[in-house]
């Protein structure tokens, strides 16, 4: 089961980002950015940077030998860690930017695919395969990086490029205040999944050693 959603997260994961790209790209250039623009636009938002983690974990694994083809992304606390950051782009896409627009054809088909289905079959994957109880609560410290660094970047890169990844990160258009409030609550939502993947981790490890102890 858990070599099966490793193989069709992996798919699912690279069909998803490659067609976004594929989209992307061109209806950027004719918005007015130039090439390199359009992949500074593309690689700009959290939900494609998160889908190449999670590609990256299950590439990394799958090798059957046991060999990691990227180290990096191989790690119990990546794997945990990438759970924790796809899990975000599904309830923030689903509660909030869902409501913002409507997509049509393949644009639908691509904020479906990054959005709901990789999101599931990333967490389902380490929920069946990926946990094994080695997670620490020191390990938050490190997987709370990713979020912040990605604010501080959209942040920063919103006055030099006149835009941002998501509207509620627009400081012009809602303010400081709000941008700072909506910052702070994905932030602590973050934090809390992190907390819920450190109890969970343990939690699916008990479960899978009772089901195999000897009765």
């Amino acid at each position: 089961m858990g070599r099966l959603l490793q193989i069709t997260g992996l798919v699912v994961g690279l069909a998803g980002l490659v067609l976004q790209l594929c989209i992307t790209v061109p209806a950027s250039m004719e918005a007015g950015r130039g090439f390199v623009g359009s992949l500074v636009f593309y690689f700009s938002f959290f939900t494609i940077l998160t889908n190449i983690g999670a590609v990256l974990v299950h590439a990394s694994l799958l090798s059957s030998t046991g060999y990691a083809w990227f180290p990096a992304f191989a790690g119990p606390r990546m794997r945990a860690g990438v759970a924790v950051a796809i899990t975000l782009v599904l309830i923030v896409y689903a509660t909030v930017l869902a409501q913002l627009w409507q997509p049509q054809g393949l644009f639908l088909l691509c904020d479906v695919l990054l959005h709901y289905v990789t999101p599931v079959l990333f967490v389902l994957w380490w929920l069946v395969a990926g946990a094994d109880g080695s997670t620490r609560w020191r390990d938050i410290s490190w997987w709370m990086i990713y979020p912040i660094a990605y604010l501080a970047y959209a942040l920063l890169r919103a006055p030099i490029a006149g835009e941002v990844p998501y509207p509620f990160l627009d400081v012009s258009k809602h303010g400081a205040t709000s941008v700072a409030v909506s910052a702070l609550a994905i932030t602590g939502l973050f934090l809390m999944l992190c907390i819920v993947a450190v109890l969970v981790d343990h939690g699916v490890t008990r479960i899978r050693a009772e089901r195999v102890r000897p009765r």
